[in-house]
């Protein structure tokens, strides 16, 4: 465990180099050693660099071009990895899609990425042509050396949007080794990161890549699961790992005796992200693991700014999220008015000062003031030493376990039913997934929970569905069509509180 922050090492490697040309710098260098390990087997450099040739090759014959867009619909594996590196080799770009999403949800994706194949392994049906790993290996049949190319967008993620439509997210970096951040999340060539997020969700996607981009070696865990996460740890004598505060709970409320199986003391560095973390929790594990080792960053995936906070900082300014380390952030009112310090307003973002767009979006647009000024929607204030304090995550947006999950989307859902007259999504707290969604629904006729979770089977994929159902006989919308979702969710917090036992 760490007692003090570790020295960034002196730059290893050209960070202008392509993705292809850096994989294949180390695989020069270290071609035997491990550096990606899944649920199946493990793949040293010299295999990553060759299968990598090959499927580049092979995503060539099946119609990908220098520029395209391809969407990688694949669970927690070595292939997930070896798709991104082939995509850059061919000069593409990798977007990050759930393997879980229903038909529906994907074609509407891929219609916006404008892509011309889908990486599946069959888990995501789709309209478009699909390809699994294997069939690319067999198409592309050489692993012999391809001329560099750059690939003009680094990554493509995906977001919900808070409309209910998807949308695009696409990285204003290309495809260079500079893109995944450097030395911002303290990996180095001899580290071994363990990986329990899913590869399609920014942050787990962005750090395992970086992890590979430094040398490092990956352990991807097929699922999050909190003793396989502590296994994994204590096999493979990591040094870094990833999570969210969801996770964190569930490996604290492991039973000790359980906890005490597994030696994580070579843990120097513990990133989470995602969603605010109880103060309760963070200081468990800085307690546990070292205040030094845990890291902890703010950030969207638009990367206009970032904050960043190591523990001992936290001690000191317990509930942050930490000081600006790129870009500026600074909180308005609703006037657009920038607020001193100690008020809470709307964050807002932009990015240093003469650097180029860090994104463009795909199928939505900015919510901007004059001046560069971007907003993600967060809300919160910062201290007299700079340091931010969220308020907010959104208004409407509902964190459910790390996750993003906006209620428009869930309620044109429940809409689409025929006997629904109208819906309205909240969530309420949740001291596992941080937040649980519970659906208010005003139907028309007889319509039974059970009948509506079937509905919904088909539409979205599971941490999207509604944990809890309300039926409700009046409006919930006005005559506008509008919804006060945060008076909604309030009332039905202060009804749970009012049914909580008199413990005085």
């Amino acid at each position: 465990m760490a007692d003090a922050p570790i020295a960034p090492p002196a730059p290893l490697y050209d960070p202008t180099l392509s993705f292809g040309a850096r994989l294949t710098q180390i695989a020069s260098e270290k071609p035997d050693a491990p550096t990606i390990t899944d649920a199946v087997r493990t793949t040293t450099w010299r295999e990553l660099d060759l299968r990598t040739n090959q499927i580049a090759r092979g995503l060539a014959k099946a119609g990908v071009k220098a520029g395209d867009v391809v969407s990688i619909a694949l669970p927690n594996t070595a292939g997930y990895l070896e798709v991104a590196f082939g995509l850059w080799k061919a000069g593409a770009t990798p977007q990050m899609l759930s393997y879980r999403l229903p038909a529906n949800e994907a074609d509407a994706i891929l219609e916006l990425a404008q892509a011309p194949i889908l990486v599946t392994d069959g888990s995501v049906q789709s309209s478009y042509p699909s390809y699994s790993v294997e069939a690319l290996l067999a198409l592309g049949e050489d692993d012999g050396p391809l001329a560099d190319v750059m690939a003009p967008v680094f990554k493509a993620a995906t977001s919900g949007g808070s409309t209910g439509r998807p949308k695009l997210i696409m990285s204003g970096m290309p495809g260079v080794a500079a893109a995944t951040g450097g030395w911002t999340y303290r990996i180095g060539p001899d580290d071994v990161c363990v990986m329990p997020g899913p590869l399609y969700h920014n942050a787990p996607f962005v750090c395992s890549t970086n992890a590979l981009t430094q040398g490092a070696h990956v352990v991807l865990l097929p699922r999050f699961d909190p003793e396989e996460t502590l296994k994994a740890v204590d096999a493979h004598k990591a040094t870094w790992l990833y999570v969210v505060p969801t996770m964190m709970s569930r490996i604290w409320k492991l039973p000790e005796e359980v906890k005490a199986k597994y030696d994580v003391s070579s843990l120097h560095t513990v990133w989470h992200m995602a969603a605010p973390c109880p103060p309760w929790l963070k200081e468990s594990w800085i307690n546990w693991i070292g205040p030094d080792a845990i890291m902890e960053l703010y950030a969207g995936t638009e990367a206009q700014s970032a904050t960043i906070i190591t523990g001992s900082e936290w001690l000191a300014h317990r509930g942050s999220v930490g000081q600006v380390r790129a870009g500026e952030m600074a909180t308005f009112n609703e006037a657009g008015e920038r607020l001193p310090l100690g008020e809470i307003g709307e964050i807002y973002m932009r990015r240093p000062e003469g650097t180029p767009p860090s994104y463009a979006y795909r199928g939505a647009s900015a919510r901007t003031l004059p001046g560069g000024w971007e907003s993600l929607g967060d809300i919160g204030s910062f201290d007299a030493d700079g340091y931010l304090y969220l308020a907010d995550r959104r208004t409407d947006m509902v964190l459910v376990g790390g996750g993003n999950v906006y209620p428009a989307e869930i309620e044109a859902a429940l809409d689409e039913h025929p006997l629904v007259q109208s819906s309205a999504v909240v969530g309420l707290p949740d001291e596992d997934m941080g937040n649980a969604l519970h659906a208010i629904v005003q139907v028309k006729g007889s319509l039974s929970e059970a009948e509506l979770r079937a509905h919904l089977d088909g539409l979205l994929v599971p941490y999207k569905r509604p944990r809890t159902y309300e039926f409700v006989e009046g409006n919930i919308r006005d005559d506008a069509g509008k919804v006060r979702r945060t008076a909604l969710r309030d009332e039905r917090i202060a009804r749970m509180k009012a049914a909580e036992p008199d413990t005085a």
